[in-house]
């Protein structure tokens, strides 16, 4: 869960530098991309601040990527996921079979790798993610490499987006 939630642009825009900092590395795992995305305030629109995010990310080496993969929960434990999200992994859990056939999964995908499976899920079901798990397994490291910085720009997407709220802000009663 997040604890900056809805925050909204002009509050994002106005907090301290070292709150905007906090605020951003919930959102991305990387204190460089927090730091740089903080520094790029004001943001004029929500967008500019996520093209701002996916630039950075891009721009980021692979070692500053493995950073943010060692910060990633395991497969099936998202302590900071959307409540869809949450609620579909309690639905797997429920499921022995088939957290067994993900987990060992997910421990060929890491034993391949050298860094656990990631993947913004966005309310699919175990077997939509054991599927691309499997796809994913066929990729060469190149390749996996693009496919895994994209999931981590969807991610950090997701987890902006939540933080600031609607791009009209809510309502303060």
């Amino acid at each position: 869960m997040l604890l900056h939630q809805g925050i909204g642009l002009d509050a994002f825009n106005a907090l301290p530098e070292s709150k905007a900092v906090h605020a951003l590395y919930e959102c991305c795992n990387s204190m460089t991309l927090a730091r740089h995305l903080s520094y790029g305030r004001p943001y004029p629109i929500h967008d500019s601040l996520f093209r701002r995010a996916d630039a950075l990310l891009f721009s980021l080496p692979e070692s500053a990527i493995d950073q943010i993969l060692d910060a990633c929960p395991e497969l099936g434990s998202r302590p900071r996921s959307e409540k869809s999200q949450a609620e579909q992994c309690a639905l797997w859990h429920d499921d022995e079979a088939v957290m067994a056939e993900l987990s060992q999964t997910a421990r060929r995908y890491a034993a391949k790798w050298g860094f656990g499976f990631v993947m913004y899920v966005g309310g699919l079901d175990a077997q939509a993610v054991l599927d691309t798990i499997a796809d994913r397994l066929q990729n060469d490291v190149e390749t996996e490499r693009k496919v895994v910085r994209n999931e981590l720009a969807k991610i950090n997407r997701s987890r902006l987006e939540r933080m600031l709220g609607p791009e009209g802000g809510y309502q303060n009663w």
